[in-house]
């Protein structure tokens, strides 16, 4: 019996991240130029964010959505548009390295979540561009570039010292006067970049296929150290105190010296470490593809308690309620983990599989499925209040 339930917990697991790396594949497809793959579309799977009290989520629709927390009342932006050259996915035209041409026009996938500064809410599209929209109208503000189109972004952009910062399919790194939308500086890494930016103070880090950590000056773009990990970093990494924690497709989790770039430890887990981890008085909780959680001193990198199993992959990003870490499972299981006793206890299922970042606003925490719904649920009791749909009315 005991044989039965471990062959089934790990056929579970192996499935999950087969399917991770089907979509993996097709991403890759549309950025590389590995050629035309019918009928596929960009699948995009980005998270929320909480503004006065307004969600913003960007659909697979190609949408930018704002939904009202209280009222439900929701409002949609233009559709993302595509370049006129684009055909179907994988069949993007020379400028997204395809070439295939004909099929009909793709929807705009949004792979990553909206970023908010003042009155403008940031979204990158996988057409190659971002978009600047007023928080209450959804009206566009800006967009970059201004006529031509980007590579694929699959990154979110972020927002820091007056600029917004996002990366491109094939390695570039863009910083842009965050009220005007103007190029304020660009730099190119060896290889594509997925990841969303991150920063402390002056510095932005990024994360990139070439195996590389890099630590750029947020003012002028300007390299101020690199990392070589081993394996390719698409992960979006963590500052905490004096280091940068960052996980690989080469299963292990790195922390870094943000003065040097220097190798403080790392840790191996039993898979791809492809969700960013949380923070909490001093201990990093690690979410990784094989249904684990690893609890790590983040000063050492030893685990201080043993990993708590989800028993399916984990791509989502967790968050933090007050003391506790609120982490998804890929199959659609909420679960509670206690930072006291590094305990967990499963909180809500949802019954749908999930790959986007958690939010949490007032003990809600907001779910964004494959289906255009956004799922609320307690964050304490685990109760499910009524979904909400994303579908505009076109």
């Amino acid at each position: 019996m005991q044989f039965k339930k471990t062959f089934i917990k790990h056929k579970s697991i192996m499935g999950k991240m087969l399917l991770l790396l089907v979509m993996l594949l097709v991403i890759v497809s549309g950025v590389t130029g590995l050629g035309c793959i019918r009928g596929l579309q960009p699948i995009g799977w980005s998270g929320g964010v909480v503004a006065d009290g307004t969600l913003f989520v960007g659909s697979k629709e190609g949408r930018l959505v704002a939904v009202d927390i209280v009222s439900g009342g929701r409002q949609w932006s233009e559709g993302l548009k595509m370049p006129a050259s684009a055909g179907g996915f994988g069949c993007m035209g020379p400028a997204y390295g395809g070439g295939c041409g004909g099929g009909a026009p793709a929807k705009v996938a949004i792979y990553g979540t909206p970023a908010i500064a003042g009155d403008l809410v940031y979204i990158a599209g996988y057409n190659g561009r971002i978009y600047a929209f007023n928080s209450s109208s959804l009206e566009t503000m800006w967009v970059y570039p201004r006529e031509d189109y980007l590579k694929p972004i699959i990154s979110a952009p972020m927002v820091s010292m007056g600029k917004v910062y996002f990366s491109t399919s094939d390695g570039m790194v863009y910083a842009l006067d965050a009220a005007t939308g103007n190029k304020v500086w660009g730099f190119q890494a060896g290889d594509k970049i997925w990841s969303t930016p991150a920063s402390d103070d002056d510095t932005v880090y990024i994360t990139s296929f070439d195996n590389k950590l890099y630590a750029l000056n947020g003012e002028n773009g300007e390299m101020k150290w690199e990392f070589n990990a081993q394996g390719a970093l698409a992960s979006t990494p963590l500052v905490y105190g004096n280091k940068v924690y960052v996980g690989s497709l080469g299963r292990y989790l790195y922390a870094v010296n943000v003065d040097d770039g220097s190798q403080e430890w790392k840790f191996m887990g039993e898979s791809w470490f492809w969700a960013k981890p949380v923070v909490y008085n001093n201990v990093i909780y690690a979410p990784c593809l094989d249904g684990k959680v690893y609890i790590l001193d983040a000063e050492s990198g030893r685990e201080v308690a043993e990993a708590v199993s989800l028993e399916s992959s984990i791509s989502s990003s967790p968050v933090l309620v007050d003391d506790r870490v609120i982490v998804a499972s890929q199959q659609g299981v909420i679960h509670a983990l206690d930072t006291g006793s590094n305990k967990s206890r499963e909180l809500a299922d949802i019954e749908k599989e999930i790959y986007g970042p958690l939010c949490v606003s007032d003990g809600v925490i907001y779910i964004h499925t494959q289906d255009l719904t956004i799922h609320p649920v307690d964050a304490n009791t685990g109760a499910k209040f009524a979904t909400i749909s994303l579908k505009s009315s076109e």
